[in-house]
């Protein structure tokens, strides 16, 4: 007991002398190895304060920081940020927490929905997402730009949610403690279980060991945050309502220790949020490995990674979306997944690359669109988020509906008129109606003639389901969006 005493007390007196010493220090986590080498180079600049395995928790410099930044170069800080000493020291020595919530059984049963959204991603819309977050010059968190980058963002999926008329989508920013850069987060709300969370996410700062004036980070992480963006497009695309909420998350702050992910993560444990599962896409658009996707194994969900790997087996083995994937490792936290691991979450990690072959620009002025000049890949991680998305939120059956005879019918709507007419001698149309994202039916209206023309201007804009009801007591349903 003694012993333990002196050593905290030689701990506490090492603590207060190094913040007398001008120098900016902050805690955190990074795997020992680093943090024995980081000590033996610059032995003023980093106190190793505790280990356990192949952890280490540290007090160190900004310097030392930078230090590391640059000697893990393949992704991410080289470590995570803790707030104070109590922060550090437990994360290390505390065994991980498990989710008291059930875990759900990860099923395959959405095949229609998914193929019409894979079908739907528009790889033009992720390279002029990159190429509008890479404007900003620098998303480093404490510049003006990246809090700019969080605001715009929020403005341009709440643009999109409008122009599909989802009325069950909201955007928020997410302040935080240990940054002044928002995250930013939108939620599709379940509709029928809206307490159960299905997250995805990516982060939105960027970083430079040239100067962080000048850090583009368009793969690092524009491609990710422009992934998931399309993905969710693809959802309102194909009118898909979910049982289970979704969130798609840009977090603030990776780049210096997983701060906005920690922050958001902890705060759902506190508050007992039952998150199904997140998966983080950080670096998508670099093909560096024969593989498109390998699977980082460390940090992650054993069970989760392998029920992404069954999506790309049931959904891109063949046919027009081929997709390969293997495994890597990253050997410590290295990106925001690991916040949610931290929790005890289920969380995955798809990644651009087998580490070491990955986009070597990354942290630097040259991380620009221009490296691979082509959205293609990050393309295929769209429809891998799509497909999750997909598949653990499930349809709640509202929109989930059968093939519309294009050839026989035609069905327009612009500016809150529906156009109807009945082609190549098809069965005569006998009544419309219209069904809200809730179910509920909004009008009925009996037919009598073979084209005409309807105003849905008392109706509100939003998704609608239309039940097109002809002879023979036949009916065919087709999503409208009124704007």
């Amino acid at each position: 007991m003694k012993k333990n005493l002196i050593t905290l007390f030689t701990l506490i007196l090492t603590l207060v002398l190094h913040a007398q010493d001008g120098s900016e220090r902050f805690y955190a986590l990074m795997a020992l190895q680093d943090a024995q080498e980081l000590k033996k180079d610059f032995p003023n600049e980093v106190d190793i304060l505790q280990t356990k395995r192949n952890e280490a928790a540290v007090y160190m410099t900004k310097k030392a920081g930078h230090e590391l930044h640059e000697r893990v170069l393949v992704h991410g800080p080289g470590y995570v940020y803790k707030p104070s000493l109590v922060d550090a020291i437990t994360s290390l020595t505390e065994e991980k927490a498990v989710s008291s919530f059930p875990r759900m059984a990860f099923t395959i049963t959405e095949d229609d929905l998914v193929n019409d959204a894979i079908d739907a991603v528009v790889t033009q819309n992720i390279e002029d997402h990159i190429l509008e977050l890479q404007g900003y010059g620098t998303r480093y968190h404490n510049r003006a730009s990246a809090s700019q980058a969080a605001v715009d963002l929020k403005a341009k999926w709440e643009a999109m949610a409008t122009a599909y008329g989802r009325t069950d989508v909201s955007v928020r920013l997410y302040n935080h403690v240990s940054t002044n850069m928002p995250s930013v987060i939108m939620t599709i709300e379940g509709a029928e279980f809206p307490d159960e969370f299905v997250v995805v996410g990516g982060h939105l700062d960027s970083t430079s060991n040239q100067s962080n004036n000048n850090a583009p980070g368009a793969d690092d992480d524009a491609s990710g945050i422009a992934t998931i963006t399309e993905a969710t497009r693809t959802l309102f695309e194909i009118g898909f309502v979910p049982k289970r909420t979704i969130e798609v998350m840009a977090y603030a702050a990776e780049e210096i220790g997983l701060v906005g992910s920690a922050e958001i993560a902890d705060n759902y444990n506190d508050n007992n949020v039952n998150v199904i599962s997140a998966v983080q896409f950080d670096m998508t658009n670099y093909n560096g490995s024969a593989n498109d996707v390998s699977f980082i194994t460390d940090y992650t969900n054993a069970t989760l990674n392998a029920f992404l790997m069954q999506l790309l087996d049931h959904y891109n083995s063949d046919g027009d979306h081929p997709i390969s994937y293997g495994t890597s490792l990253c050997n410590y936290g290295c990106s925001d997944h690991a916040s949610w691991t931290s929790e005890g979450y289920m969380s995955s990690f798809p990644f651009e690359a087998n580490f070491g072959q990955h986009n070597n620009t990354i942290h630097s002025a040259g991380d620009t669109f221009s490296v691979s000049g082509t959205a293609d890949h990050a393309a295929k991680f769209t429809k891998l988020c799509a497909e999750y998305l997909i598949e653990t939120a499930k349809s709640n059956g509202i929109l989930a509906i059968s093939d519309f005879p294009k050839d026989q019918y035609k069905l327009l709507v612009a500016n809150k008129v529906l156009t109807y007419e009945v082609l190549n001698n098809a069965k005569a149309i006998e009544g419309i109606s219209l069904f809200d994202i809730s179910g509920k039916e909004v009008m009925s209206l009996a037919v009598n003639s073979n084209a005409g023309t309807i105003s849905l201007a008392n109706l509100a804009t939003g998704l609608y389901v239309l039940n097109l009801q002809v002879a023979n007591n036949t009916t065919y349903s087709k999503k409208i969006i009124l704007k």
